[in-house]
């Protein structure tokens, strides 16, 4: 078997709502060997290596379904149970994951293995362990070469758990993150210790273990000093051990008689019990305990030693939340096993495991443990008395193997008051109280005790599993400070996706906000932007520039532009989003990572609405958008049509739904919205800059979804109106969407379109705005598109829309060769009708643009599509053009627009009608200069009184 792709998927995809590995595997020759026909042999293996997987159900649904898969029938085959066995090792690491599923994909013999995982590296790790294992298990025959023989899965397994406990969150970060998933609060884990962040934009918090973004960083550096603590709390009254400060172990001896033996020796800024030793009674153990402790501080404190039991009491937003007895690492005697057996005893209770993997750590007989029992003149090997409590530790900290009983429901209330002082003397808000007494339920005041210290980021791994008594919700009580009372932890999200309009859309939908005052993070095609700001360049629509925006404190509404490139690649950043949009599905990357047609295209976009959790916006008029409203579970669906005689639509709006319609008026279209039975006109679309008075009726679409996605998120209909009617299509707002430069005497649009979708919704356009010259188009496709949709985008653009065409190569072929794009897209214009001559193949982008730039003439339009945008533009606003150029050319012929060139979707009064034989055509004078596209420029009219184009001259 050879894993041949790996892809990690860090939020919701098309395999699943959550984070997933999927492996590309390749299983070769075992492709003929499920699992029937290896063998109850290599089952059983199996099973004895992982006893785990006989608690996974499969597609059973039930303890042991996994087993059932592998013995009846033909059995199933390895990818499968590659994926089963990655999950268990994950399980016996600590990682609390279930989710998996293997498909063969259309290549006999390759899988995709999707599995769950909590930790990225963790997953593929745990993915290899289980490849080596397979093949370890396998008949010698069908082992691949370079199987090691000396596989000791054991080892390995032990290995992996604790690579996986260097990459997890610590227990108590871990618990805390628990506790606001719990309450639907999003968290982003900021680096690869223990920083998170709670929440989304302008309402996050943030934690580093249990130290959170509330913690005074004074009370911090006075927690880490134990003697300043000491004093601060003996000023206060509160109960302290006797303490000195040394730097020497002359001055530790001498401070030891001053306070009175017996004393503890500890680091000055230690912790989790590291280099403390205690009950030292004479000079000698006076020095090895400096010494020990100096390993971990050049300062070190000497106190006076308190009899008593040890207990952590957590104080959280000034409340004493839970207490917890702790009891150094321990066996205890029977009288027939050696002390290493009962370790080994021990350390068989399932609670037990490798570091922080379980709630209980398992003993070791360290070089502590050996110390410690040498003083007692015992070994290894020795046999305790029944009875008798071996201490393998000095203190009492789980993660060297103590336990804890939970003792809050019983401590007495002077304790509780004296913690809670303790921790306020200190300035913490979370903090914890080493206490030693006797006896917890009775008060210090009585029966004596003393705080030994005060801990900034107090671990809650006892209080949350202790190992005797009831768990206790510490992590909750941290959230609810963080965020009292349901305080918002996440900003609106808006997500959009589809082929064409997702920048546009998205860019007017930021405009909307921001002019309703807030700051909005934006993602999109050429970078991130932050309150209108460009942070970050480049290609920005995949999940890693979504955590941008949302792990900026600065923002208060983040809108996603969505593509499918990171869609395919990573999934989505987020659990969920309140508005997702998918405008359109057209052909364009098919045949790219696995995605061979539009019903596959649009199952990878569909993501976006599945995970709305307010408001799925979808495009009625497009089919494969259409049938997503059955996948979401948004509150509300909202319909997009530009056909307000759609049938669906209109028993939605009856039935009391959303919707956003084109409407027919006196005085043009209407946009306008309908919601649980109300009308509401917004704008007419003339009224909006960037439909070009309402030709560009792609622009008019993406006006309609960012209204209806605006609408969504509760901006005022006002903000809406004045958000559209200030958003046009200048290279600053919208840089390569439909641009347009009318400096020069010819007018130029300049766009990205890069599919026959867009290039058709470009070249509909071209024709309603009825230049009065010749139409010349720099036009271009992707390398890595599929040859029917290079050949389809020459075809659209073929159909009497332009007079000349210079067809040339984006800067990169991406795989064809240095002509070969431009030379498809030529023949495809020939073979459509389009004349020879009037297609130029230039290979370079600069020198095409220049020569459609040269070849205009006053009054012609250019349309470029265009690849490298800013380049581009800067190349057609620096353009100067010649004298010649600045002529204005003598009336020419008139012409019609073939039908054919005329989008269906096109109202009747807004084509030009086929030529009338009837009668010869009537001249009328030029006018002065040319007027603005928006302008309809009367040259000609026919017998009908029918306004005509201008046909091109020779």
């Amino acid at each position: 078997m050879k894993i041949l792709e790996r892809s990690t998927y860090v939020g919701p995809s098309h395999y699943a709502h959550f984070p997933v590995i999927r492996l590309v595997l390749d299983l070769g020759a075992l492709e003929e060997w499920p699992t029937k026909r290896l063998g109850d042999e290599f089952v059983q293996a199996l099973l004895a290596a992982l006893p785990g997987l006989h608690e996974h159900g499969c597609s059973y649904g039930e303890a042991g379904g996994f087993v059932r898969r592998m013995t009846e029938d033909d059995g199933t085959w390895l990818g499968h149970v590659l994926e089963h066995v990655a999950i268990e090792l994950q399980n016996i690491a600590g990682v609390k994951v279930t989710f998996g599923k293997t498909r063969e994909t259309a290549q006999p013999g390759v899988y995709d293995v999707v599995f769950e995982y909590e930790q990225a590296d963790v997953g593929h790790e745990a993915a290899e362990v289980a490849l080596d294992l397979l093949h370890h298990l396998l008949p010698e025959a069908l082992r691949p070469r370079g199987t090691d023989p000396s596989f000791d899965l054991a080892a390995r397994r032990d290995a992996f758990i604790r690579y996986a406990q260097r990459r997890a969150l610590g227990p108590s970060t871990a618990s805390i993150v628990h506790a606001a998933e719990a309450r639907d609060i999003p968290w982003i884990r900021l680096n690869e210790q223990s920083l998170i962040q709670l929440g989304y934009g302008c309402y996050q918090q943030r934690i580093q273990a249990t130290i959170t973004g509330k913690t005074s960083h004074i009370a911090v550096e006075l927690a880490s000093d134990k003697e300043e603590t000491n004093r601060i709390l003996a000023n206060l009254g509160l109960p302290v051990p006797k303490q000195r400060l040394v730097q020497t172990a002359e001055k530790a001896i001498s401070a030891a008689k001053t306070i009175g033996y017996p004393v503890v020796t500890k680091p000055y800024n230690g912790n989790h019990g590291r280099g403390v030793s205690i009950a030292l009674a004479t000079p000698e153990q006076v020095v090895a305990g400096f010494q020990r402790a100096q390993e971990i501080s050049r300062s070190v404190i000497v106190e006076s030693y308190i009899t008593g039991h040890d207990h952590r009491m957590l104080v959280v937003n000034g409340e004493l939340v839970a207490v917890s007895k702790r009891e150094p690492g321990k066996v205890t005697g029977d009288g027939v096993h050696s002390i290493e057996q009962l370790i080994a005893i021990v350390n068989s209770d399932p609670r037990r495991g490798i570091g922080h993997e379980k709630v209980l750590t398992q003993l070791d007989l360290d070089e502590q443990a050996m110390g410690l029992l040498a003083k007692l003149g015992y070994s290894a090997g020795t046999v305790p008395p029944a009875g008798e409590d071996v201490y393998l530790r000095l203190t009492a900290n789980l993660s060297t193997g103590g336990t804890a009983t939970d003792m809050t429901d019983v401590v007495h209330p002077d304790n509780a008051e004296m913690a809670v002082r303790a921790i306020q003397a200190i300035g913490l808000d979370v903090g914890g109280v080493d206490f030693l007494t006797p006896d917890i339920t009775e008060s210090y005041k009585d029966i004596g005790g003393a705080v030994c210290e005060v801990n900034a980021a107090p671990g809650f791994r006892m209080h949350m599993a202790p190992s005797e008594g009831r768990p206790r919700d510490v992590a909750g009580k941290v959230i609810d400070m963080l965020f009292p009372d349901r305080a918002p932890s996440t900003i609106p999200i808006a997500a959009i996706t589809g082929t064409n309009g997702k920048t546009t859309t998205s860019r007017l939908l930021a405009h909307i906000h921001k002019l309703a005052g807030k700051r909005v993070g934006l993602t999109t095609t050429d970078g991130v932007y932050i309150d209108g700001q460009r942070t970050v360049e480049g290609d920005m629509t995949g999940p890693t520039s979504a955590r941008i925006v949302l792990s900026d404190p600065a923002v208060q509404v983040a809108v996603l532009e969505t593509a499918r490139g990171g869609l395919l690649r990573a999934g989505m950043a987020m659990r969920h989003v309140d508005v997702g949009a998918v405008l359109n599905i057209q052909p364009d990357h098919l045949g790219q990572k696995g995605i061979e047609t539009l019903e596959q295209l649009a199952e990878v976009k569909r993501t976006v609405v599945e995970i709305a959790t307010d408001t799925a916006v979808l495009n009625a008029d497009d089919p494969n958008t259409l049938r997503m409203a059955a996948y979401t579970k948004a509150k509300h669906v909202c319909y997009v049509t530009m056909d307000p005689a759609h049938d669906l639509v209109r028993e939605h709006i009856r039935a009391g739904g959303r919707a956003i319609a084109l409407e027919a008026g006196v005085n043009g279209q209407m946009i306008t919205i309908y919601d649980r039975g109300a009308h509401i006109p917004l704008l007419w679309t003339h009224l909006i800059p960037a439909t070009l008075e309402g030709r560009a009726t792609f622009n008019v679409q993406n006006a309609m979804f960012a209204a209806a996605m605006a609408f969504a998120m509760g901006v005022r209909l006002e903000d809406i109106r004045h958000g559209l009617r200030t958003f046009d299509t200048t290279f600053f707002q919208a840089p390569g969407r439909l641009n347009v430069y009318d400096e020069h005497p010819f007018k130029v649009l300049f766009d990205y379109g890069h599919n026959a979708h867009a290039i058709a919704a470009l070249c509909d356009l071209v024709n309603r705005m009825k230049p009065v010259g010749r139409r010349i188009c720099v036009l271009s496709a992707p390398g890595d598109r599929r040859d029917e949709d290079i050949v389809a985008i020459g075809a659209v653009s073929a159909a009497g829309h332009f007079d000349h065409y210079i067809v040339r190569r984006d800067d990169s072929p991406r795989g064809r060769g240095v002509d070969e794009v431009p030379r498809m897209l030529r023949d495809a214009l020939i073979s459509h009708g389009v004349a020879a001559d009037a297609v130029t193949m230039i290979i370079d982008e600069q020198e095409a643009i220049e020569g459609a730039l040269r070849m205009a003439r006053a009054g012609d339009l250019v349309l470029v599509f265009a690849d490298v945008l800013a380049r581009g533009w800067k190349q057609i606003t620096n353009f100067r053009p010649d004298d010649e150029q600045l002529v204005i050319p003598p009336p020419r012929a008139a012409r019609a627009v073939p039908r054919a060139a005329v989008s269906e979707e096109a109202p009747a009064d807004d084509t030009a009608p086929a030529r009338s034989t009837a009668a010869p055509a009537t001249t009328v004078e030029p006018p002065a200069k040319w007027n603005s596209v928006t302008d309809d420029v009367v040259l000609m009219r026919d017998e009908r009184g029918v306004i005509l184009v201008p046909e091109a001259s020779d």
